[in-house]
């Protein structure tokens, strides 16, 4: 096969032969009765053996189908390691939703700030102690962004009482991150 310019993998695991096959857009064959067959063989332009730390890792490039990659983490110690893998779970977990699911809620404290708004304008209309528990937890909603600004090291105070005049003002996109926060953030 090689002198016909076909490539062999040897000792292959079923995995990996799941994820070329996923990538070049092959048939996995037991046999190679008919190996001729329309649909059957895969592309790639280039395949290339590198050298990972101390393992020899196949890189296909340029692949038809393109269904299948790997992402290769490395950390000094085994504990950053599963910590980077959870990050990269979860962010492919979010990816994944995000395209499943195209509706959007703003972030950057907006929700947050719309729910306290809309408890502290029922808490106006209830009369005794409830109005106080609606209060209460209109209060608490406006926590989040306010520690969302603490973390990120700005002047929560500031940036929450802007952010809480646009949302009074009916603004559907104001949130930490949009313009309203760019003056405070020096997020030019």
């Amino acid at each position: 096969m090689a002198e016909k310019g076909i490539m062999v993998i040897e000792h292959a695991d079923f995995d990996g032969i799941e994820r070329i096959s996923a990538a070049t857009g092959a048939e996995i064959l037991s046999t190679f009765d008919h190996p001729g067959r329309k649909g059957v063989l895969g592309e790639c332009s280039r395949i290339e053996e590198i050298m990972i730390g101390e393992d020899k890792v196949l890189k296909l490039s340029g692949c038809a189908k393109g269904e299948a990659c790997s992402i290769v983490l490395r950390g000094a110690s085994k504990h950053i390691l599963d910590e980077a893998e959870r990050s990269m779970h979860d962010a492919l977990c979010v990816l994944t939703t995000t395209i499943k699911n195209s509706r959007v809620i703003y972030g950057g404290g907006h929700a947050e700030m719309v729910m306290a708004k809309a408890c502290e304008d029922l808490a106006k209309t209830v009369k005794g102690k409830k109005a106080l528990a609606i209060a209460g937890f209109a209060s608490a909603l406006r926590q989040i962004p306010t520690i969302l600004c603490d973390n990120g090291g700005y002047d929560s105070s500031e940036i929450v009482q802007n952010l809480r005049v646009e949302i009074n003002s009916d603004d559907k996109t104001a949130g930490i991150s949009t313009p309203l926060a760019k003056p405070f953030l020096n997020l030019s």
